[in-house]
C-alpha cells in the first residue's frame, strides 16, 4: 500500500491502545509501519535493482523481528530517551505486521518466505492506493481532533491523553479488516464470472481480476488462453459481455524471442511478472533487428505499457541492448 496508508494505520494503532505499551509509542508505531519500505533506497542502484529489491527480504516473515527492533532502536538514539523494550518490541512488531499484510492485499504481492523461497504472494483485492481506505482512515485521523474543537472541554490530565481518538482508531482498524474481507468477496465472484466464459471460442487457463481503486464493485478483467489474452473491465452490477475484451495475441516462437527471454533483464522481469505479454516489433532504424518487449498486464497494456522489459535483437539473434523500465507506473 502507499506510505499514507501505513502512516495513518501506525498511528490509529498508537491511539487504540499500544501508546501505553511504552513510552515514545506514537513515533516508534509510526516508523515500524512503514520501516518495510527502507527498499526503496535500492533505486538509486536504477529500476532493475529496484525491481528486484522492492517487497523483497525487509517484507518477508522472517524479518519482521528485525524491522521491529531496528524501528524501536532508531526513535531510542534519536531521541535519547529510554524505552520499555518489551513493550516497545511488541507494538513495533505488530506495526511491521501491518505493513505486510496491507501490502499482501494488493495486486502487486510480497515475497513472505525470503530468503527460502522467492514465490510472490498477492491477493489482488485492493489498488496500491485505495480511496475507500484513504477516506475512512483520514475520517478517524481527523473526527478525533474536530471533537475537540467542539467539545466543552479538552482533557488534559495524562489518561484523557493517552485515550484520544481511541474510539475512531479502533473504527478504523475494524473497517480495514471488514473492508479487505468484503472486498475479498467480490474478488472471488469477479474471477468466477471471468473464468466461467468463452472467449472467442477458447476457455480461460488462467485468470486475474485486479482491483479498482475507487469503485470496489468495478474490476480489471485478464484471461490468458492458448493463443492470445482478452482485458474487459467487470462491474458486478452488470451483466459481463466477454465478447468486448480486447485481445492481444500471443507471438509465435521466434529465435528473437528466446534470445531476449536468456537475457539477464528478462530473467529478473519474469521472475516478477505474473502476466507477462511478450511482442516482437522491427526497429525502424535499424536493419534486420528487432525490438522484443515483456510487458505485465496486471499494470499496463501494449497500448499503455507500464514495467516493460525491452531487447533490441540483430540479424543474428544476438541482444545488443536490453533495459527495464515502470512506464508511467512506479509501486510503492
Amino acid at each position: 500500500m502507499d506510505p499514507l496508508t501505513h502512516t495513518v494505520t501506525g498511528l490509529l494503532l498508537s491511539r487504540a491502545g499500544l501508546n501505553r505499551w511504552t513510552p515514545l509509542a506514537t513515533p516508534i508505531l509510526l516508523i515500524a509501519a512503514n520501516s518495510p519500505d527502507i527498499d526503496i533506497v535500492t533505486a538509486a542502484g536504477g529500476s532493475l535493482s529496484y525491481l528486484h529489491y522492492h517487497r523483497h527480504l525487509t517484507h518477508s516473515l522472517i524479518a519482521m523481528p528485525v524491522m521491529a527492533v531496528l524501528s524501536v532502536a532508531l526513535v531510542s538514539v534519536v531521541a535519547r530517551k529510554p524505552v520499555r523494550w518489551a513493550g516497545a518490541f511488541a507494538a513495533a512488531l505488530i506495526a511491521v505486521a501491518t505493513h505486510v499484510l496491507l501490502d499482501l492485499t494488493n495486486v502487486y504481492g510480497v515475497r513472505l518466505l525470503l530468503p527460502f523461497s522467492a514465490r510472490w504472494f498477492q491477493l489482488d483485492l485492493t489498488s496500491v492506493v485505495d480511496l475507500w481506505i484513504w477516506a475512512a482512515l483520514l475520517l478517524c485521523v481527523g473526527a478525533p481532533f474536530l471533537g475537540r474543537l467542539v467539545g466543552s472541554e479538552i482533557a488534559s490530565n495524562t489518561k484523557r491523553s493517552r485515550s484520544y481518538g481511541r474510539g475512531w482508531a479502533w473504527f478504523g482498524l475494524i473497517f480495514l479488516f471488514f473492508y479487505n474481507g468484503a472486498r475479498g468477496v467480490l474478488h472471488s465472484r469477479a474471477a468466477a464470472e471471468l473464468n466461467a466464459r468463452m472467449y472467442q471460442g477458447a476457455e480461460p487457463l488462467r485468470v486475474l481480476a485486479a482491483p479498482d481503486a475507487a469503485a470496489p464493485w468495478l474490476w480489471r478483467g485478464m484471461v490468458e488462453t492458448g493463443d492470445f489474452f482478452a482485458i474487459e473491465d467487470l462491474n458486478l452490477t452488470r451483466e459481463f459481455d466477454p465478447t468486448r475484451a480486447t485481445i492481444f495475441r500471443k507471438p509465435d516462437p521466434s529465435p528473437a524471442l528466446e534470445a531476449a527471454r536468456g537475457n539477464p533483464v528478462f530473467v529478473e522481469f519474469l521472475r516478477f511478472a505474473q502476466f507477462p505479454f511478450w511482442q516482437v516489433l522491427p526497429v525502424p532504424d535499424l536493419a534486420d533487428a528487432l525490438q522484443v518487449q515483456a510487458i505485465d498486464l496486471r499494470f499496463g497494456t501494449p497500448i499503455a505499457p507500464a514495467f516493460v522489459a525491452t531487447a533490441i535483437v540483430d540479424s543474428q539473434n544476438r541482444v545488443t541492448e536490453a533495459w527495464f523500465s515502470y512506464g508511467r507506473l512506479r509501486p510503492r
